[in-house]
């Protein structure tokens, strides 16, 4: 670990002695992305210069203990610096991880209707609104993409955007079959239905960070819809790209144009064929899907909303929370951040 900490403190002074020099900001996109490694970095060299005052504390105090005037204040000192360094040793053991390289991206969110028929449009509604409200508190804009409503103002499918820097590092998470335990608003009996309904979390990626052939897109133009017929436009504005190799099919309606609809879409696609190239990827690596704590694969149920107990349940980790309003309400960080803590920890016995 140290001949790491080594290599990267010399290249964060070497990006430091860069930075200083008349003709750094010749080329403004370089320059960009260097001071991006630096701020990335800064965190790691912080630790690190604290590690190695931590242990010259230690050697210090260890050196003027055998006064007998000091041997007390040295010890007190010394025992203090110890525990310092092995705190600092497990938070650089962390900081020295391969970061994901879409955490800072923006993210695309989708969510659909699964397992309940109306009841499971009403928890995507839900759950839309829970990741808007988190996007809020986070400072980060929503930007929708395709939302198909129901008659009773359930969601059959949402398609939007999370913009934000980080975005992707903390829903990343989100993945999977969420389920729900609860008394439908249209039960009559007041019986608990078990629904469930599916989220895919995508970094989003533009045109240029996937190679698409536009010989293999078939477009189709629509008019945009709403519930009943609701807000329907009277040109076709609306747009449905079909990805032919893949078969993989993205729509948006949510703009007046057809080119800002297409534009949309583009993204989305190059999002979803980055995805399966990714999957590729890691099959070859690794030999066996994604750890389920860093992804959460769509066929598997991640978490349980139950409503009578007041309760969230996340299966990956165990984690039990009794503050169901709270959380459809936006207050996910609880979660995120045992979920981040319990990927961290997977990596590190990983790399070991």
């Amino acid at each position: 670990m140290l001949d790491k900490l080594r290599a990267v403190e010399s290249r964060y002074e070497e990006i430091c002695a860069r930075s200083e020099q008349p003709d750094f900001y010749n080329d403004p996109k370089k320059a960009a992305a260097i001071l991006r490694e630096r701020n990335d970095l800064e965190p790691i060299i912080e630790a690190y210069r604290a590690y190695r005052q931590a242990e010259q504390d230690m050697q210090d105090a260890q050196e003027l203990m055998s006064d007998p005037e000091m041997k007390e204040l040295c010890q007190q000192t010394y025992q203090e610096a110890k525990a310092t360094l092995e705190e600092l040793h497990g938070k650089l053991q962390i900081l020295l991880l391969p970061k994901d390289p879409n955490d800072d991206k923006s993210v695309i969110v989708e969510i659909r209707g699964g397992v309940g028929g109306e009841e499971s449009a009403l928890f995507a509604h839900s759950l839309f609104r829970m990741y808007s409200m988190y996007a809020a508190k986070m400072g980060w804009a929503v930007e929708l993409m395709n939302y198909n409503e129901t008659e009773l103002g359930g969601v059959k499918e949402a398609d939007f955007v999370i913009n934000g820097r980080g975005a992707y590092s903390r829903l990343k998470y989100e993945s999977g079959v969420h389920r729900v335990q609860r008394v439908p608003e249209t039960e009559s009996g007041g019986r608990v239905h078990t629904s469930t309904a599916t989220v895919a979390v995508l970094p989003e990626m533009e045109e240029v960070d996937v190679q698409i052939n536009p010989a293999d897109i078939e477009m189709q133009v629509y008019r945009a819809s709403g519930a009943g017929g609701q807000h329907v436009n009277k040109t076709s504005s609306a747009v449905r790209l079909i990805h032919k190799p893949s078969g993989i099919v993205v729509a948006c309606q949510e703009e007046r144009s057809q080119l800002q609809n297409r534009e949309k879409c583009m993204r989305m696609l190059a999002s979803k064929l980055y995805e399966i190239e990714q999957e590729k990827l890691d099959a070859q690596v690794t030999g066996m899907r994604r750890s389920q704590v860093g992804t959460g694969m769509r066929n598997e149920r991640i978490r349980t909303y139950n409503f009578p107990q007041g309760r969230v349940t996340d299966h990956r980790i165990g984690l039990t929370l009794y503050k169901i309003d709270q959380v459809m309400d936006g207050a996910i960080d609880e979660l995120i951040d045992a979920l981040a803590t319990a990927d961290q920890a997977e990596k590190l016995k990983n790399s070991n």
